[in-house]
């Protein structure tokens, strides 16, 4: 698969949920290191990032991490914290890079607006070939509290390689974008399998909605042993292909705002735009097999028979739990407390304390006693 126009037609109703995720985690990210004492700069990369603006001037990722920066300014100045945006745009077919001229454009215009955003933010502009940018810039990756988007366009651009690069370091987000029907059409082919092989009698046994959630599985099995880095997977359905979000981070933090993010545009399943477990048909009693659990109700048996067999004794393994899961806290709670109206299970105090703040940050500790 080659070279392709992102931007010859506006965007349709895919990209722009795909734009919403990347801007919502902009949005939850930037004041995460912006308050924290000790952060100098914060570095956000987009190495795709197309011209600003689709064709009916609808925002794409440039503006709207510039719109998120500018929300954050006020504590950008307070706590004297710099923000550096990195911008690449590159037709590797076209003489002329017409699509990155409108780029500085599209930025300037917006910061022409708001004079005082320059004394915090500098953006720095690029028009090279991702492969070879990438290693150049990686060093600043390394360094600084860094945010990632790989809005990629191209099958070379996912090659695992790029993960294991990422993997190396400690303070860094990213949102890596995947085409991920190709893999079902032309997976076996070797041009594929060059860069990402993954093994398609699995994928095709999982069947096609299944495809983004496979890849994600291959690449999390290629990440070393004892990493910290955890991946998740948000699935994006454009008419009858399937594409998606691998999100990427390492600390609890992260993943918990990510995963807040993808249950809130989806309540159902969390990890995608469509109904991708078939919830709607489980809804329906099976004369044979009874009722099919959702994929919360899942979860919450899980759940509650690892409590109830002492598998999980607390509030951190089940956070921990949770969070491996791709389930938000409330999920789990919700199987604690309903375990305790039953008699079952008791805890001190009126909360479970599975939320991030409790376990991660104010480190309080809720020991479940299971009743015998």
């Amino acid at each position: 698969m080659g070279y392709k126009d992102l931007h010859d037609s506006p965007f349709d109703e895919s990209t722009i949920a795909k734009l919403e995720i990347f801007q919502d985690y902009a949005q939850a990210w930037i004041p995460t290191f912006v308050m924290q004492d000790h952060v100098l700069e914060i570095h956000i990369f987009d190495f795709f990032a197309g011209t600003g603006y689709d064709k009916n001037g609808i925002p794409g990722s440039p503006i709207r991490i510039l719109t998120k920066i500018q929300e954050q300014k006020g504590y950008l100045f307070q706590k004297e914290v710099n923000v550096v945006l990195h911008l690449n745009e590159f037709e590797p077919t076209k003489k002329k890079q017409q699509k990155y001229e409108q780029l500085k454009r599209s930025c300037s215009e917006f910061m022409d607006k708001d004079t005082s955003l320059s004394n915090r933010v500098k953006i720095r502009y690029y028009n090279e070939d991702f492969e070879t940018l990438f290693p150049k810039l990686f060093s600043d990756i390394e360094k600084h509290p860094s945010l990632v988007y790989l809005d990629q366009n191209g099958i070379k651009f996912l090659s695992e390689k790029y993960f294991l690069e990422l993997e190396k370091t400690s303070r860094t987000d990213f949102l890596y974008f995947v085409s991920s029907s190709y893999f079902w059409r032309f997976g076996e082919r070797d041009e594929f399998k060059v860069h990402l092989d993954i093994d398609m009698e699995v994928a095709k046994g999982q069947g096609y909605k299944q495809i983004h959630r496979t890849i994600t599985d291959h690449l999390r099995k290629r990440l070393p042993t004892g990493t910290k880095l955890k991946l998740y997977p948000f699935s994006l359905r454009k008419g009858a292909n399937i594409h998606g979000i691998i999100f990427g981070a390492s600390h609890p933090r992260a993943v918990d705002k990510f995963l807040s993010i993808g249950w809130k545009r989806n309540g159902e399943n969390g990890d995608a735009n469509f109904d991708i477990d078939d919830e709607a048909g489980k809804a329906q009693l099976n004369m044979f097999e009874g009722q099919k659990l959702s994929k919360i109700e899942s979860f919450k048996k899980e759940t509650k028979n690892r409590l109830l067999s002492k598998e999980i004794a607390d509030n951190a393994e089940l956070l921990d739990f949770t969070y491996g899961a791709g389930h938000i806290p409330k999920h789990a709670a919700d199987c604690v407390r309903e375990l305790k109206n039953l008699g079952k299970l008791t805890y001190d105090g009126r909360s479970p304390l599975v939320t991030y703040d409790n376990v991660y940050k104010n480190r309080k500790k809720s020991q479940y006693t299971i009743n015998d």
